[in-house]
């Protein structure tokens, strides 16, 4: 008996990669699309010479809709797109080509193969300010185009679902972290700044006073919950994923064993806590977390070594990635 195929985009990436870890162990055969502009060929070296595993380095946005890498596909994970989210301010137009239009070449190459389930990895961030903990049905309000072009991608999603009827299910993640998580040169993921100012011998740069709080949930446990949603009967349905249990970053940084730390300015546009309320997934989808943040940050200290190559930032190099941010989000909270 031939087993199962899963297309998974983005899945040399810092999600996408732990994604292909777990389907080839529960015995699928998986086709991975990247651009390697996120995503590293290395995250995917442990699995050098398996069978089972087909990549392709491309651009979703140059998919033929009878791409191969679909035919008898039964599940779709799509996790490609841009994820830094302080550029977006910078390159709305980027992130709306590749984040939206990506997506519905995704969607195209799917429906076009009569696949089984596409599950869309969505983004917490397109509730905006939200209320805590934050419901499925909160309301949307997307603070920077990389949220709007998130939230753009599964509304697409859904059209193709409610038009063509491809059956979708859609994951809001909140707080994804873990080991191979991006260090790609820009400002962004708090793990990778603070393991390279670790390394460095540096301050820690923690926004605020970091009393904030996000709603943390480890990878691993971050692709068990896109398995199910896959594999679930449930359909056309959107999923909140976190660990429902948000941690302070002032309780990271203690974690890692921070000596100095320097506060910078908290920026506009983002909330005091993310917090996921998490009754949807574990009930439907028989899900829930496994791995607890301390065992987390200790896992990925282990491999902290891979970090070497990251960008080392400071407060003024943190202030001149971030003008534009505090420009026009400055001025969307002082109208």
């Amino acid at each position: 008996m031939s087993k199962p195929i899963a297309v998974v985009t983005g899945g040399a990436g810092f999600i996408g990669s732990h994604m292909v870890d777990l389907l080839l162990a529960n015995g699928y055969q998986v086709r991975v699309i990247d651009s390697l502009l996120g995503g590293r060929e290395s995250n995917l070296v442990q699995h050098a010479g398996n069978s089972d595993l087909i990549c392709e380095w491309a651009d979703i946005r140059d998919l033929p809709v009878d791409s191969k890498l679909f035919t008898g596909a039964q599940y779709v994970f799509h996790f490609a797109g841009i994820g830094d989210i302080v550029p977006s301010i910078e390159h709305p137009v980027e992130y709306m080509s590749t984040n939206v239009q990506g997506t519905v070449r995704v969607l195209e190459c799917a429906r076009y193969a009569k696949v089984k389930k596409l599950v869309y990895a969505a983004s917490s961030s397109c509730y905006g300010m939200a209320d805590v903990p934050t419901k499925v049905d909160h309301q949307i309000s997307p603070q920077y185009p990389y949220a709007l072009s998130k939230y753009m991608g599964e509304q697409a999603a859904f059209h193709w679902h409610q038009v063509y009827k491809l059956p979708v299910n859609s994951i809001r993640i909140f707080n994804a972290y873990g080991t191979r998580v991006r260090t790609t040169g820009v400002y962004g993921a708090v793990f990778g700044v603070f393991f390279k100012q670790k390394l460095a011998g540096k301050p820690f740069t923690v926004v605020g006073d970091g009393n904030q709080k996000r709603d943390f949930l480890y990878v691993t446990d971050v692709a068990k919950a896109f398995l199910a949603a896959a594999t679930t009967d449930q359909v056309g349905q959107v999923y909140n994923l976190g660990a429902g249990n948000p941690q302070s970053i002032n309780y990271l940084v203690q974690l890692l064993g921070a000596t100095e730390v320097v506060h910078i300015p908290k920026r506009p546009g983002e909330p005091d806590c993310t917090w996921a309320d998490i009754s949807k997934i574990t009930s439907e989808l028989d899900w829930k977390p496994t791995v607890s943040f301390e065992d987390g940050v200790k896992l990925m200290l282990a491999e902290i070594e891979k970090w070497q190559d990251a960008p080392l930032w400071d407060p003024e190099s943190i202030k001149t990635a971030t003008k534009t941010w505090f420009e026009c989000l400055g001025e969307m909270e002082q109208a």
